[in-house]
């Protein structure tokens, strides 16, 4: 294997009843963990999202209401989901803006606390619109010049995502064989929350990335519009969202201190 890792990284696909972090719920978890000796675990699992899912939505995953009435909610599977990631990197297709951001929700909604902070993100979408924009399904084609069977099974999608990965570091080979190389190469963006709703400024400021403020500094929108944080916090926001904005707002109010 031409990939050089000193921990697991584990690669992740979600499907679910729709794409809102807010208001939709996973229905399907498919994760594959790479080991630095190149081996892979797999752990797949249905979830009861507790919610109907939309017709259109079944028909791009194929999931039905019926096929997870019996499967536990992701809070009787959060543990097991939880322990399988521990101690490892992130990966995936587009995961950084849907399949993490989720499943963060997921877990904050569970009350348990998972910390992906010190982990390092790799989103192979992000590597192959650097290199050769397109979608899942031809950049598989397009790296391992295979037709793509069973898009939209979280499992096949997933592996399929490994399999790319693995082809763009033999097709590339300045981006490196290291979690750090291939990052340094492709650059490693700087979250604030998992939606993007705040964002670093050049200067390491966290701002607004929508809105009438965006572009402000959160920090000086709070001290001046004391009300918006209570508009945000009633607000269809995403719970890490608030979880940030409170963070922000408590750092804020301790300086005043």
């Amino acid at each position: 294997m031409s990939l050089q890792l000193t921990r697991p990284v584990a690669f992740i696909d979600l499907e679910t009843t729709g794409v809102n972090l807010s208001t939709d719920r996973i229905v399907e978890v498919a994760m594959v963990k790479i080991l630095p000796d190149g081996t892979r675990h797999v752990k797949r699992k249905l979830i009861n999202p507790q919610m109907p899912i939309p017709k259109q939505t079944t028909d791009i995953h194929g999931i039905t209401d019926e096929m997870v009435k019996d499967a536990p909610t992701f809070k009787q599977a959060g543990n097991e989901l939880k322990q399988f990631i521990e101690n490892c990197d992130m990966g995936g297709y587009n995961s950084n803006r849907f399949d993490i951001p989720m499943l963060m929700e997921e877990f904050l909604r569970a009350g348990m606390e998972v910390d992906l902070s010190k982990r390092r993100m790799i989103d192979v979408q992000h590597i192959f619109y650097t290199m050769e924009p397109r979608t899942l399904s031809a950049a598989y084609k397009f790296y391992c010049q295979k037709e793509l069977i069973d898009a939209h099974s979280a499992e096949a999608d997933v592996n399929a995502t490994i399999d790319v990965f693995l082809s763009q570091l033999e097709r590339y080979p300045h981006l490196g064989s290291t979690i750090d190389t291939i990052l340094n190469s492709i650059g490693e963006e700087k979250i604030v929350d998992y939606a993007r709703r705040f964002l670093f400024d050049d200067k390491g400021v966290e701002v607004f990335n929508f809105g009438k403020h965006k572009g402000r500094p959160v920090t000086d929108v709070l001290k001046a519009e004391p009300q918006y944080y209570d508009w945000m916090m009633r607000g269809d926001f995403p719970l890490h969202t608030k979880q940030k904005l409170t963070e922000i707002l408590n750092r804020t109010l301790l300086k005043n201190i």
